[in-house]
């Protein structure tokens, strides 16, 4: 009996360098005595297909299923929760009227770039996300170097988001602490050490009850809505002290720009902060039960859901700030603080105020498994150094218990930073937002190069933009190389040393380190995960 492999429809760049032999077949995998391997746990027969045509082995056991997946995705989002604590510096150049329409425009725009990461996520759906795609997508002579910087970027992003949702946590159990004691005064350090106990939290979750998260989400995503309609009643039973005409049309500049439009595009920050995340969802693709099609669908319906919560609560909110001089002035330096507690008693403050600390610490949580997953994939790729340290996967618990404790480790020494200058660690907070925008607009211009030049070498997905493709990818490069622009931008002018923003510094750093180590070191062990991508559809012939 002979057998021979018919390959359609790829290039020669998109060769195997793994052999490729005829008991495999993406149409029907077969193993050696011609029947269908057995599927592992929480498997599908589409997931063995994707994971075969990716050149992937299956490490870790899929425990998400439809519903805990998108729970995963609306809780790492967080768009309510991260919205009403972070919209400081929306309020400063914008106003009410600027922090609303900067949330609308944003979210409109921001969907298409939501959409094309779907796509790409049901085309392959792996933990490796915006540098595999780039691999995959880019021109061969791009496809190394590309996918290189992109890994690093994403790397870097994801990690200085866990550092972030810390810093949050931290910050805002200070300024409830000044609710509670007006003599305390709020210390760097302090925030610090309350960053380690988030981290410690994040780390042990990750390690010893990874097995429960899908049922965690689940439970979280009531205390998600439970919270939000908390608050929500609380805001419509204080009443608006804002008439609609300030809300919707009184822009204010306290930025001190030359011009009312320039103030409102770098107020738009924190419309773009609320808004990322929803792609998380594909960095845990290789823990989710048929994954090529939850993945996708979680990541639009989380973005939705999230969009609508976060569109009533901003309204809600922004007619219920007396003074928006006296909200950015308040002690807590959280305006949210300052409505809540010039409106209700100290013990209701209290309590809403720590529903919203366990849903961002939630959001924390989650964000560490994600970026755990990212530096996992990528460092199978040997993309990082001691990629076989880092990438290694727990025989009993399945989960890359180096890759977290790595995160973890990475949050404790970005959040010393803090001690010394809150300046350069909110620079590498806004660093997250410029490192990911790169990594979407490389991602979607190197899959729209594809679909223009060579549709046909396209993975099929099973979430697909169809006729659609094109535009929204052009809409989404776009408005990524946009926000990709603003998130380089102080707060406000004229800019002083401790105003600047360092994450353009602390970016071309980065952007050049791993340039530098991508030509001394990169170039000869990182091939990309293309070289490992199965040519084309293939079939047995018998």
């Amino acid at each position: 009996m002979s057998s021979a492999i018919d390959i359609e429809g790829k290039s020669p760049y998109h060769e195997s360098t793994t052999p490729v032999v005829s008991k495999y077949a993406i149409d029907g995998i077969v193993d050696d005595d011609g029947s269908n391997p057995s599927l592992r746990h929480g498997e599908t027969r589409n997931d063995q297909k994707d994971m075969h045509r990716m050149g992937k082995d299956q490490e870790l056991m899929r425990m998400f299923r439809s519903f805990s997946t998108f729970s995963f995705t609306i809780m790492i989002q967080a768009t309510w929760e991260f919205l009403l604590c972070a919209n400081t510096q929306g309020l400063v150049n914008g106003g009410l009227a600027g922090l609303f329409w900067s949330y609308v425009w944003t979210f409109l725009g921001f969907s298409l770039i939501i959409m094309s990461l779907a796509e790409m996520a049901s085309m392959a759906p792996t933990s490796g996300g915006q540098y595999h795609w780039v691999s995959e997508f880019a021109p061969p002579q791009y496809q190394k170097s590309l996918s290189y910087l992109t890994g690093w970027m994403s790397t870097l992003s994801w990690q200085a988001g866990v550092a972030s949702g810390g810093f949050l946590v931290g910050t805002v159990i200070q300024g409830l602490i000044t609710i509670n004691d007006s003599s305390y005064e709020a210390k760097p350090w302090q925030g610090t050490l309350l960053i380690f106990a988030v981290s410690f939290i994040v780390f042990n979750l990750n390690i010893w009850c990874a097995r429960a998260l899908p049922m965690f989400q689940n439970l979280l995503l009531v205390l998600h809505i439970f919270g939000f309609t908390a608050i929500i009643v609380f805001l419509w039973v204080v009443g608006r002290v804002q008439p609609a005409t300030a809300v919707f049309t009184q822009f204010e500049n306290r930025g001190g720009w030359n011009s009312m439009g320039l103030s409102l595009m770098v107020g738009q920050i924190n419309a773009i902060y609320v808004a990322i995340c929803s792609d998380a969802a594909a960095h845990m693709s290789e823990e989710v039960k048929d994954a090529g099609i939850v993945v996708p669908r979680a990541i639009i319906c989380s973005y939705v859901v999230n969009g609508l919560m976060g569109l009533i609560l901003l309204i809600s909110y922004l007619f219920c700030i007396p003074s928006i001089d006296d909200a950015l002035g308040d002690a807590t330096g959280y305006p949210f603080l300052y409505v809540f507690r010039s409106s209700m008693s100290t013990g209701a403050v209290n309590a809403l105020t720590t529903v919203v600390l366990l849903l961002v610490i939630s959001s924390n949580i989650d964000f560490g498994t994600s970026a755990s997953r990212q530096a996992y994939a990528f460092a199978r790729d040997n993309g990082l150094p001691f990629s076989s340290w880092i990438s290694s996967v727990h025989p009993k618990l399945q989960v890359p218990t180096y890759a977290i404790g790595l995160t973890s480790v990475i949050t404790i020494a970005l959040s010393l930073i803090n001690i010394g200058s809150s300046t350069a660690f909110n620079a590498i907070i806004s660093l997250q937002l410029v490192s990911l925008m790169l990594t979407y607009a490389v991602s979607i211009g190197c899959v729209l190069i594809k679909r223009v030049l060579h549709p046909e070498l396209l993975p099929k997905a099973r979430w697909s933009l169809g006729r659609f493709g094109i535009v929204v990818n052009v809409g989404g490069l776009i408005y990524a190389l946009y926000a990709f622009f603003w998130c380089f931008w102080p707060v406000s002018t004229p800019v002083e040393l401790k105003t600047f923003n360092w994450s353009v510094l602390i970016f071309v750093t980065v952007a050049v380190v791993s340039m530098v180590m991508y030509v001394f070191q990169g170039r000869h062990v990182y091939d990309g995960p293309v070289t490992l991508v199965q040519p084309g559809r293939m079939r047995t012939m018998m």
